[in-house]
């Protein structure tokens, strides 16, 4: 390795520490702490190509790509702070999330698909980290895939096609508590109305499966990138129409750092009042989303959009659940 490249376990710049440092006093007032035999803080968050790694602390205008380790490091002190979260748009390159693990340390694990093949899959995985202090495995990962004969509210050959993105599901264990929790990243394609079909089988095969638990006695929450534009439009209700509800206190939170409109993007989502589908096996008490754009590489000048490429273009969102229930 050269002499002049940096690796992300060395002491950072000054300035770098000391923004590192306001970050987590940021952290502390404004996110739920986590707390053993009481709660389980989940998140979902779309890390904007989330694969190479420029290895400075700060990136030059000829460095490919953008995400350096000054920007590696502030995405890894918002991690921490969740026990699970599931992360969308890591790339084939795994450079950038092997770094970022030596930052999150060993107590830290991880679970993620192979790569998306096709010119839609975008070369993506999906996956989960979560802190092995608290959250176990509890035995479950699949990947969703449609069967084309019918079953029972799904008519045979209502999906086209697989999804572009195969949804990935994983249990996990928090005390005595287990749930199931599935992760997707639905296809933006072309048109507003090419998401509809997705969105709409999704939340078809999550209703049948949901119901299935029932023996397992597992609960199950929906988490991802859902592509979705604002509340009440078509892809909106595509998404909502078996049954799927979203807490009130996110539905008006800001998901992106390029606005302030509401668009619906990113989702955390579970069965309410359905017959036949077990409730949550934890509480939900409160959520939001955590705002890093005025607070992160602040010495640099960046538009929304250069911001996009060193950290995200898409907000974390989390969810605060007790497991006293």
């Amino acid at each position: 390795m050269p002499k002049n490249v940096s690796k992300i376990t060395t002491t950072p710049p000054t300035a770098v520490a000391t923004e590192i440092e306001e970050l987590e006093g940021l952290l502390d007032e404004v996110l739920p702490f986590k707390k053993l035999d009481h709660n389980v803080l989940i998140a979902t968050w779309n890390i904007r190509a989330f694969g190479g790694l420029t290895e400075k602390w700060q990136a030059g205008d000829s460095d490919s790509p953008k995400r350096d380790l000054h920007s590696l490091l502030c995405i890894a002190r918002i991690i921490s702070r969740f026990d699970i979260i599931a992360v969308q748009e890591i790339k084939g390159n795994l450079k950038a999330f092997r770094h970022m693990l030596k930052v999150l340390g060993p107590h830290w694990s991880f679970i993620l698909t192979d790569v998306s093949g096709g010119s839609e899959g975008n070369d993506e995985r999906l996956g989960f980290l979560f802190d092995s202090r608290k959250v176990k495995l509890s035995g479950l990962a699949c990947e969703l895939v449609v069967p084309n004969e019918k079953i029972e509210t799904i008519s045979e050959g209502a999906f086209a096609r697989q999804f572009a993105r195969t949804p990935y599901a994983v249990g996990f264990k928090v005390e005595d508590k287990t749930f199931v929790l599935v992760t997707l990243h639905v296809l933006y394609g072309k048109r507003p109305s090419d998401r509809v079909g997705e969105l709409e089988g999704i939340a078809k095969w999550l209703q049948q499966w949901a119901s299935s638990m029932n023996s397992f006695d597992q609960s199950l929450i929906v988490l991802g990138d859902f592509n979705i534009d604002r509340r009440g439009d078509p892809r909106y209700q595509a998404f909502v129409s078996t049954g799927l509800r979203v807490p009130e206190d996110l539905t008006e939170v800001r998901r992106t750092v390029f606005d302030h409109r509401a668009t619906y993007y990113t989702q955390i989502a579970w069965f309410q009042n359905q017959r036949n589908i077990p409730q949550l096996s934890i509480k939900y008490l409160r959520g939001g989303v955590f705002n890093f754009g005025p607070h992160v590489l602040k010495g640099q000048d960046l538009t929304p959009f250069q911001l996009s490429w060193r950290i995200s273009d898409h907000l974390p969102l989390w969810a605060e659940f007790s497991t006293k229930c």
